[in-house]
């Protein structure tokens, strides 16, 4: 069994400084200071202390606030977990810049956009980069086990939704997947279009019902005056 030392406190001064840098501070410092985040990090910290890994690491699960800049924010792509693989996920949903392959979910995505899923680069913070959060629900995931940290993450995501709503509207969401859809609730304010999961594909002769959802994202965007998405 791993005995981990934490320093939530040196975690909070961390977070908080780097997501000053992308503007997010102020929508996520409340939380990240209060009772609930530190459920988040101990209950981590145990699931590791019992042999129960989790991915990505633990310094790169807010990967998504930092390379997305609060005041860019224009879409947010939601779906559920990480890559549940070990040393795949990268804290910025469908990205897999860890690895030369591209991962099933990524291959579809790439298929419906460039009719091909080949040389094309696994790093998706050029997308972050343009004001396109990628979020996954959850955070972090144990290690081959799809769902098991959904419950961990779920106050932080409720409440991450509802500040948004609060202080913005319009954003387009798009929900991949019926658990993506579990949280229209909580955008009342905003354009909301769903698609299946990419991974349905896998179901369905590898072909991803798409619905040309980049190019309504984009056609959304052109309509409310904002550069579209150089997908």
């Amino acid at each position: 069994m791993e005995n981990i030392e934490i320093n939530i406190t040196n975690i909070r001064e961390t977070l908080e400084t780097k997501l000053t840098d992308s503007g997010w501070d102020k929508m996520l410092s409340p939380y990240i200071n209060g009772l609930s985040f530190d459920h988040i990090v101990s209950t981590l910290v145990d699931n590791v202390e019992n042999g129960r890994r989790f991915t990505p690491k633990f310094k790169e699960i807010f990967n998504n606030f930092y390379e997305c800049k609060y005041s860019d924010l224009k879409v947010v792509i939601v779906t559920q977990d990480p890559y549940t693989q070990l040393g795949v996920a990268d804290g910025i949903a469908f990205s897999c810049s860890k690895k030369d392959k591209t991962e099933k979910a990524l291959e579809y995505m790439f298929n419906a956009l460039h009719g091909d899923h080949e040389n094309h680069n696994n790093d998706l913070r050029r997308w972050s980069n343009q004001g396109v959060l990628l979020l996954n629900t959850a955070l972090t995931c144990e290690i081959n086990r799809v769902g098991s940290h959904y419950g961990i993450w779920k106050s932080f995501t409720s409440y991450l939704f509802d500040n948004i709503n609060r202080h913005n509207s319009k954003i387009i969401f798009v929900l991949m997947g019926k658990k993506a859809e579990e949280w229209i609730p909580l955008l009342s304010n905003q354009l909301i279009f769903k698609v299946a999961h990419p991974m349905s594909a896998i179901y369905n002769k590898e072909r991803w019902e798409h619905k040309n959802i980049f190019n309504k994202v984009n056609t959304a965007l052109e309509k409310q005056g904002k550069t579209c998405i150089d997908w």
